[in-house]
């Protein structure tokens, strides 16, 4: 005879479901098809395709963009316990794409799944809801965004941000011949940034000698334990976790009360603020937000999801880039004439130089095309559906648009689609392509498409076009850097440089 504490009861529970769960996956596993009839890698019976799945579980966006260049159709069709009513699909088809998030876009919302690994982090914020809810808040922030006013907000930030802090960062490190992870650097001042534009508050991340405020790394601890929900073999799994308030799910709760403590404290100071009054002194979202009427639950889920869209996918897409031109010093040399010719003065940058910038929206297209921030996207269809390839979808299956694979589609970019060759980005020469965004879908698509897209462009052009012009990053070692997927992709151990000043413009 022996007895238990409740924790110890507990645990041992845990662990006796998780290895079920364990058991169960090997047992049932899936089957993996490429269209409706030719079979990838081998299948065997109970267990299906999970040798293959076990030999590319650390590879898996590798696996999935070579099942996807061998399909005829760009489609693969997982087929799970449960029958074809949990079978999931995955497709690199410019048709199907459109299909999903524009033609039938009534028919594949987010769904609760999806919704339900993100919801203690986003709550109800437009990146995280369907239906009226979204429809509602969706119209709010397109007004929002299409103001002039909020571009010129935009413009000012970058500048006070990369005159008073990022350059002064790169000087000082070429006094004391530092190494800078410039990973680090961008996404310290991507989270400066839209904080000041979300929040109108300055968490000076990127003043080295102040320290961190809190949220940022509560931010990040809470964004990387949403990701390890989408990685559990169950959402039962993460649920049990979380009930039992152990692991990830521990962490998890404790960075969203301080995400959560952190905002609602920052709205609560803006509302005394503003009194009531509409003044231009508040030209950021929040005060936007605030001045619509809602209450603050719903517009700190609101700020919470910009901040997460706007922090880590543009450094990470400046990231690669920078790591890309070194790599390509031909193509650095046209950045610098496009920048150097459109900047003809040493006064600050605005709009309109941004936006005549098309060679450097070029390089950073053809950037996230190789590298993009987001690797996949996933709907839930509604109802019974088949797709523009012949892909038959049920009621409840997870439909996934991929952008990484599909940026290495020889269909799609040709049999070069792994050169980093902007020039693929014009019709002529200085005429940009307006490329189909169902092809390169980074920004999303259709009614759901990016509102902050734009803006995301002025913030990488900005910061790009002002370090290239006086400095030089030169790479410490010589080993090709490893991309990560979670929520937003980063380069594995940051991005290490030397800094030199450039001697002279091209």
């Amino acid at each position: 005879m022996f007895s238990l504490s409740l924790l110890h009861f507990l645990s041992l529970l845990f662990v006796l479901v998780y290895l079920f769960s364990l058991l169960r996956f090997l047992i049932i596993s899936t089957t993996t098809t490429v269209t409706a009839t030719a079979t990838v890698g081998r299948s065997y019976p109970i267990i299906g395709s999970m040798i293959s799945f076990h030999r590319n579980g650390h590879r898996m966006i590798h696996w999935f963009t070579e099942l996807l260049s061998v399909s005829p159709s760009q489609t693969v069709v997982l087929r799970r316990f449960g029958g074809r009513k949990n079978q999931m699909i995955v497709t690199g088809n410019p048709d199907n794409i459109e299909h999903i998030l524009k033609t039938k876009f009534e028919n594949y919302p987010k769904g609760k799944a999806f919704t339900d690994l993100l919801g203690n982090f986003l709550g109800m914020g437009i990146f995280n809801v369907d239906g009226e809810l979204w429809s509602t808040q969706r119209k709010l922030a397109s007004h929002e965004f299409s103001a002039k006013s909020l571009r010129e907000f935009v413009v000012s930030v970058l500048e006070e941000e990369v005159t008073k802090r990022l350059v002064p960062l790169l000087e000082n490190a070429i006094q004391n011949d530092e190494v800078l992870d410039m990973q680090d650097v961008l996404r310290r001042l991507a989270f400066d940034t839209i904080c000041k534009i979300s929040l109108g508050w300055d968490p000076c991340c990127l003043d080295y000698n102040r320290s961190v405020p809190p949220l940022a790394p509560a931010f990040d601890a809470a964004a990387e334990a949403s990701a390890m929900r989408g990685r559990a073999l169950a959402s039962w799994v993460w649920k049990l976790k979380r009930l039992l308030n152990v692991g990830s799910e521990r962490k998890l709760k404790e960075a969203v009360e301080v995400v959560h403590r952190a905002v609602n404290e920052i709205i609560r100071e803006r509302r005394e603020q503003m009194d009531g009054s509409e003044s231009d002194n508040h030209r950021d979202l929040l005060s936007r937000f605030i001045s619509a009427g809602h209450t603050d639950d719903l517009v700190r889920d609101m700020v919470i999801s910009f901040l997460m869209a706007g922090r880590d996918t543009t450094s990470a897409a400046m990231t690669w880039l920078f790591w890309l031109l070194r790599k390509h010093p031909d193509v650095e040399k046209e950045v610098l004439k496009d920048v150097t010719f459109t900047i003809k003065n040493e006064n600050q940058l605005n709009f309109h130089d941004l936006k005549r910038m098309d060679y450097l929206k070029a390089c950073l297209c053809e950037s996230m095309r190789l590298y993009p921030p987001v690797v996949w996207d996933s709907k839930h269809a509604k109802d019974d559906d088949v797709l523009p390839d012949g892909t038959p979808v049920y009621k409840g299956n997870r439909v996934m648009y991929f952008p990484y694979g599909m940026g290495r589609m020889v269909a799609l970019w040709g049999k070069d689609f792994l050169e980093f060759r902007p020039d693929r980005w014009f019709v002529e020469p200085g005429v940009l392509k307006i490329e189909s965004p169902y092809k390169f879908p980074v920004f999303q698509a259709g009614p759901r498409v990016c509102l902050g897209k734009e803006m995301a462009f002025m913030q990488m052009k900005y910061v790009m076009a002002s370090v290239l012009r006086q400095f030089e990053l030169e790479p410490v070692g010589s080993e090709e850097p490893v991309f990560v997927p979670l929520l937003t992709a980063h380069m594995n151990g940051g991005f290490k440089v030397r800094v030199r000043r450039r001697d002279c413009e091209p």
